[in-house]
């Protein structure tokens, strides 16, 4: 582990065992108060101005916030996220705002968005995420951002698990609301990889976690799905997989959740040793270095492994059994080796089949992250079509196909 990382680590879990302070500075801003203070989802516990690396640079104000939201198993949780402002005088009816749900970037608390830095353990993938969010801000959007729980905060973090990360997603609205009265109520909720999964699931719960407010529509890039076949190619895969760590992420994550699942009915005993080294630095860490970094996939998951109740929970964090009142764009890239175009294209299918009105586009040769860069002007155009009030186009009739 990285000597930076591992002293922030050290540092993060040192403020959690300590007694909550009054004003708290620093890396001390994500202990929550214990208990928490009274309030409903979306209550500000506390906030402060940003000036970090997490900042968005075209935005009149930057704000680290840490609100009230609920975990996996639907108890009070205290989450942290940003929001940032538009410059100028916001129009008639408010700031128009975009909820940001992120995508992966590690199971440890350390590994939090807001907590980047220039030599951040996830720091290139949160650049470029900030890049494209700063060119809504420079549009006129306000940006808010959950980090989710247990990310900042301490853990777990309920990694592919939709329903409490998607009402992070939307808590963090009323919780930038609360903070900044100019930002109005109609929202959009965006995302990539993970956080495509997760805005899917936020659009869906939108009219029943923030009933007050007006969802325009819901963009996702390389959204997360069909994770029972990604772990049906791993467990026969007879070399080292990119996908290895982020189907270990979502097994620690769902045992976590759900307590039928036995992890040592599905695992070898090597796998289950390593199983903490995942929570030892970020997703970087765990692709490039230590036993995952060249874990032979078909060799950590018995031959016998009993996935009936693992298939349960996976199913129960499946997008494609969704219906989004609202309209949903999916840009997928066709040579994204992270999110399975093929899968895209099921994950299409079923939104469709259950009722969403879909656009999906295709992005010809972009990889994972290049979907949000060569996708970037299609989206923003999207976003402005959907708060202008434009019809939305619908392919349910005829769905293009990202993979082969």
């Amino acid at each position: 582990m990285p000597f930076k990382f591992l002293r922030h680590a050290v540092l993060l879990a040192a403020l959690w065992a300590a007694p909550a302070l009054a004003e708290p500075a620093g890396a001390a801003f994500y202990l929550p108060p214990d208990p928490l203070p009274p309030g409903a989802r979306g209550a500000v516990i506390r906030s402060r101005p940003l000036a970090a690396e997490a900042a968005l640079p075209s935005a009149a104000r930057n704000l680290l916030v840490l609100y009230r939201s609920t975990d996996a198993q639907g108890k009070p949780a205290a989450v942290s996220g940003t929001v940032a402002i538009p410059p100028g005088t916001p129009p008639a009816g408010g700031w128009p705002v975009i909820t940001w749900a992120h995508g992966t970037t590690g199971l440890a608390s350390a590994c939090a968005p807001s907590l980047d830095t220039p030599e951040g353990p996830e720091h290139p993938y949160l650049a470029g995420l900030r890049r494209l969010l700063d060119g809504f801000v420079r549009r006129g959007y306000a940006v808010v951002a959950t980090d989710y729980i247990g990310l900042g905060t301490p853990g777990p973090h309920p990694f592919l698990q939709g329903g409490p990360t998607g009402r992070n997603t939307l808590d963090m609205l009323r919780a930038a609301r609360r903070i900044e009265p100019a930002i109005g109520t109609r929202y959009a909720v965006m995302g990539h990889s993970q956080g495509g999964q997760v805005a899917l699931f936020a659009g869906a719960l939108g009219p029943e976690v923030v009933p007050e407010l007006t969802q325009v529509g819901t963009l996702a890039f390389a959204p997360g799905s069909q994770i029972m076949d990604r772990l049906a190619l791993v467990r026969q895969a007879a070399d080292v997989q990119l996908s290895v760590p982020y189907v270990l992420y979502a097994l620690q994550s769902f045992a976590a959740t759900y307590r039928d699942i036995d992890l040592r009915r599905l695992l070898t005993p090597t796998a289950l040793v390593h199983l903490p080294d995942l929570q030892q630095g970020c997703m970087t860490h765990a692709l490039t270095s230590g036993y995952w970094a060249g874990a032979i996939a078909r060799d950590q998951f018995l031959a016998d492994a009993d996935d009936t109740a693992l298939a349960r929970a996976a199913a129960a964090n499946e997008p494609g059994g969704l219906r989004l009142p609202a309209p949903v764009l999916i840009l997928q890239g066709t040579a994204d080796v992270t999110v399975m175009p093929a899968a895209t294209d099921i994950l299409a299918g079923q939104l469709c089949a259950r009722g969403t009105r879909l656009a999906y586009s295709p992005v010809a040769g972009a990889d994972h992250n290049g979907s949000m860069v060569a996708g970037e002007g299609e989206a923003a155009a999207w976003i402005d079509a959907r708060f202008a009030g434009a019809a939305a186009a619908e392919q349910c009739g005829a769905l293009p196909k990202a993979g082969k």
